[in-house]
């Protein structure tokens, strides 16, 4: 149901904060400077997500922070041995990712929020990181499990083919699986 994150929160979301990380620190390695940043950003995107799947919403006092931090972060990754991925591709996967969101904000704004286009910036700039085939499994991933859960609620009679279903979850599960990839084939 809508509620999981917040009443099982005491318990599931640290313990979710702590796979998220530990599948991102076996998956990039440990001298890659890029893993800090996934490591400070998983705890926030685990926060987006829980709140999302409760409320329908995604906070600007936290997906407007990541959305500046995360490009600033990777930057100076980039900058220290053994990085394995690309500040520019970062930069431009931010843009087209988040611009991507926008135009389909602006095609139809009942059916995705402007919560999820800002929530594309932080997401394009880490996929865009391991470049722009990681951008598009990751974006893509996050389009086919809303689709599945849609579906599937559909499906069991819970939901009709109109009834809003909060995105962010599934977008930041896409983005960690396209991460999670793209962390596990990079070469530094």
């Amino acid at each position: 149901g809508r509620g999981e994150c917040a009443t099982a929160a005491p318990v599931a979301a640290p313990l979710l904060t702590a796979l998220v990380c530990a599948a991102l620190a076996a998956a990039t390695g440990t001298p890659r400077p890029e893993l800090a940043v996934w490591l400070l950003a998983a705890p926030f995107a685990v926060l987006l997500a829980c709140v999302d799947a409760r409320v329908h919403r995604l906070p600007d006092g936290l997906t407007l922070p990541l959305a500046a931090a995360l490009p600033l972060l990777l930057g100076a990754a980039a900058l220290l041995p053994y990085d394995a991925g690309s500040w520019l591709h970062a930069l431009l996967g931010a843009l087209a990712l988040g611009g991507g969101y926008l135009v389909l904000f602006l095609v139809n704004p009942s059916g995705l929020g402007f919560g999820d286009v800002k929530l594309a910036l932080p997401l394009g700039a880490a996929l865009g990181w391991y470049g722009w085939g990681i951008l598009f499994a990751g974006a893509f991933a996050g389009f086919m499990l809303g689709a599945v859960y849609g579906l599937g609620l559909v499906l069991l009679r819970r939901a009709g083919r109109s009834s809003a279903i909060p995105f962010g979850p599934f977008m930041l599960a896409g983005g960690l699986l396209g991460l999670l990839l793209g962390a596990f084939t990079a070469v530094p």
